[in-house]
């Protein structure tokens, strides 16, 4: 005979103690938390839920992410080198300190205290790189041995205060949140973009237009930059919604000229 309802669910005391925060991994929230400014940065895999929704998942998805999140520390480890001298690498700003996998993306954490003004340009014009990339040397590799990849990998970059949580298992912010919102700003019409606060260098970009867009849960419009080629592509009643700004910036470093 089978188990009783009562029997099925039965739990011990000890077992049923367990279900609590420390589940979620974030240490002991009653320590006193430290806020600092930091640079959030949200990847997200584009159309991730339709490749999670197919035929043996439980076999694709895996070793999609396997060779994604390699190929996606790499990409950001090659693109942050500036110069080797001997068994030292010079970068071009400092690694985030923080990472962690979101369901359908990654999230990353610089610490902003350690950027100056230019290295923030940098950190911004090496993830445009890794961006492209990934369409033009990642997706087309992948295609060959998975079934309907993600075909884009967005990202959202913003700067503001952070706060640890707990013994920095884990970290909150509404730089953070912004971020999220970024990487699908418009419905998804712009890939990339990151806000104008602290970030507003003429000599840095090229490629970018900023607009005046509203971003959910902010009760003000925010000024954002988004790739200047995707803003064209927008119908005119698009563009004049958004309030865009005349102002040109480059996206240069000005070592790489």
């Amino acid at each position: 005979m089978g188990k009783s309802e009562a029997e099925q669910y039965s739990l011990s005391r000890k077992l049923f103690n367990k279900f609590n925060p420390t589940l979620l991994g974030l240490g002991d929230l009653r320590k006193a938390n430290k806020s600092f400014e930091g640079l959030a940065v949200v990847f997200d895999l584009q159309q991730f839920t339709a490749f999670c929704d197919q035929r043996d998942p439980h076999l694709e998805v895996p070793q999609y992410l396997n060779v994604f999140l390699n190929w996606l520390f790499k990409s950001i480890a090659k693109e942050s080198v500036r110069a080797r001298e001997g068994d030292r690498i010079i970068l071009w700003s400092t690694f985030p300190f923080f990472a962690k996998f979101t369901g359908d993306g990654v999230l990353f954490l610089w610490d902003a205290r350690e950027l100056t003004p230019e290295a923030r340009g940098n950190v911004v014009t090496s993830l445009h790189i890794v961006c492209n990339d990934y369409e033009k040397e990642f997706l087309p590799k992948i295609r060959k041995r998975f079934t309907k990849p993600p075909p884009q990998l967005r990202c959202g970059i913003a700067l503001g205060q952070i706060i640890s949580m707990g013994d920095g298992s884990d970290y909150t912010g509404l730089c953070i949140n912004i971020a999220s919102r970024l990487q699908k700003l418009g419905d998804g019409q712009f890939s990339f973009a990151f806000t104008k606060k602290g970030m507003d260098n003429e000599e840095w970009y090229n490629d970018f237009r900023l607009i005046n867009v509203p971003i959910r849960g902010l009760s003000k419009n925010e000024f954002v930059y988004v790739l200047k080629g995707e803003f064209i592509n927008l119908s005119e009643a698009e563009k004049k919604k958004l309030r865009p700004v005349a102002t040109s910036v480059r996206k240069k470093r000005k070592e790489r000229n």
